[in-house]
């Protein structure tokens, strides 16, 4: 479980491919040293488990299910990932709850600096549009985004100096893919509704 709220930017240092997905090593700032093998990290809102680990570095394997469903397999040696720790009881929760489990990919439609902010337009996959609403919550790239408006084919963001300095975001253009998740919340709604007459 995780907040959405980005600790560190990594990099990816190295992939290994094989017939069923892929070993990456991924260059932190994390301590090594506090980190648990099999513990879990949000890369780039996708959560993977801690295979191994360096200083300064730290290994995950990412499934051909994982590499097909996210942008994970678009990334090569140099990608810049944004990173989260799992969530710890007693830890402020800053964001909003986010699995990291991503339920498609968006695309930049548009970004546009608005003072020393900027607003992003993202595509998204027309399954996911309900789930979005105007002044809710979204994980983009693992990122906690408040919706400030949603269309009929995306939505749109403001993102202020800060989460676009300790982010990846500074690295988005127009085509851009992106992972994108949900609100939970709005997701065991829509499955309540479905279930209604059921009981």
């Amino acid at each position: 479980m995780f907040t959405g709220l980005v600790s560190d930017v990594g990099r990816v240092a190295k992939i290994t491919r094989d017939q069923s997905g892929a070993i990456m090593v991924i260059e932190t700032a994390y301590d090594a040293n506090t980190i648990d093998i099999g513990a879990s990290i949000a890369l780039s809102g996708a959560c993977h488990t801690v295979t191994e680990k360096r200083p300064g570095s730290v290994s995950f394997y990412s499934s051909n299910e994982t590499l097909a469903r996210t942008t994970v397999g678009d990334w090569t040696e140099g990608t810049r990932v944004n990173l989260e720790r799992s969530l710890t009881l007693g830890q402020e929760l800053g964001g909003h709850i986010v699995s990291g489990h991503v339920d498609g990919v968006g695309e930049v439609q548009d970004v546009i600096q608005d003072g020393d902010a900027w607003r992003i337009k993202f595509l998204a996959p027309k399954m996911l549009l309900r789930f979005i609403a105007e002044k809710g919550s979204i994980a983009v790239d693992g990122v906690s985004l408040t919706v400030n408006g949603a269309s009929n084919n995306g939505f749109h963001v403001a993102i202020i100096p800060h989460t676009m300095e300790h982010t990846t975001f500074s690295d988005l253009q127009v085509g851009s893919r992106v992972n994108l998740e949900i609100d939970m919340l709005a997701r065991y709604v829509k499955r309540l509704l479905e279930t209604e007459d059921l009981t």
